[in-house]
């Protein structure tokens, strides 16, 4: 897209109009920050008894893992020497290609990686650079704590490990708008409704929770009972506080004498096997 047709793009974009929908989001957005406030000071001052900040005891496999790096300093500065060095080779890579001359890659994602799919993570010498000094980053932050967490309790080590590379994946340049080419494209082709959008559903998500991140995973309103779910006939014959016996009224003319009992998997639950009739 030249730039250009960017600008022109930008200027199709209604400031009335979005004016007003900003004031709306806004009006939503005060409402749930007040709400939010409220009953942190309410828990706060009733704090549960035996309330543990890190019950998975993350911050003791850290200080481990900040431990064992500091008993050998020299690994560390090394690892520091060849992200410098990398940079560097980044830094020579990308004046070329601002210059408008070809130049090879420091460091490419992985074959599976989607997040840098679009061409426009290669085709333009910016978003490139932002995508290759990411990856640089991030492959100096995973090695380097699993090459201090070599000593440690296995357990914590697998902690180390598992929530460096989700912290490594949650900075990455794809998840802000900012830094996605494609979020930015979409956001002149959309005159920026589609950020709108995504706040719409970020204040739906707050409200639904009544101020904690509640996250939809489906449109509920799409499900009717009898309809597209839960369509054969039966009945819950018993129930506790952890499951529910669904007896299923038997839709053949001749069944088995001892029943069929199914335990669907947690994650699905009760109607896993009876969405629409194709399924069943």
């Amino acid at each position: 897209m030249s730039d250009e047709n960017a600008q022109n793009k930008a200027e199709m974009i209604d400031p009335v109009e979005w004016s007003r929908m900003m004031q709306r989001l806004a009006e939503r957005s005060q409402s749930l920050v007040e709400e939010f406030v409220q009953r942190q000071s309410e828990e706060s001052s009733d704090p549960q008894e035996g309330y543990n900040a890190d019950p998975l005891n993350i911050g003791k496999a850290f200080s481990d893992m900040t431990a064992a790096m500091m008993s050998d300093p020299s690994k560390l500065v090394e690892a520091q020497t060849r992200l410098w060095q990398d940079y560097f080779n980044l830094w020579q890579s990308s004046t070329k290609r601002f210059l408008g001359h070809q130049a090879e890659p420091v460091i490419e994602p992985a074959p599976d990686d989607r997040r840098f799919k679009d061409e426009a993570w290669s085709e333009n010498a910016l978003f490139d650079f932002i995508k290759q000094s990411y990856l640089l980053s991030a492959r100096y932050l995973q090695e380097t704590t699993q090459g201090a967490t070599s000593e440690m309790d296995e357990k914590d080590a697998l902690k180390v490990d598992f929530y460096t590379r989700q912290f490594a994946d949650a900075i990455s340049p794809s998840n802000f708008a900012g830094t996605n080419p494609v979020v930015l494209r979409e956001t002149l082709d959309s005159k920026g409704e589609n950020l709108v959008n995504g706040l719409e559903n970020l204040l739906a998500d707050l409200e639904r929770g009544k101020g904690k991140l509640k996250i939809s995973m489906t449109d509920a309103s799409a499900f009717e009972v009898g309809k597209n779910i839960a369509t054969t006939p039966g009945k819950v014959v018993y129930q506790n506080e952890l499951m529910q016996l669904i007896q299923y009224t038997p839709t053949a003319k001749t069944v088995y004498t001892r029943p069929l009992l199914i335990v669907p998997p947690w994650i699905n639950k009760f109607y896993i096997l009876d969405l629409k009739e194709k399924n069943s």
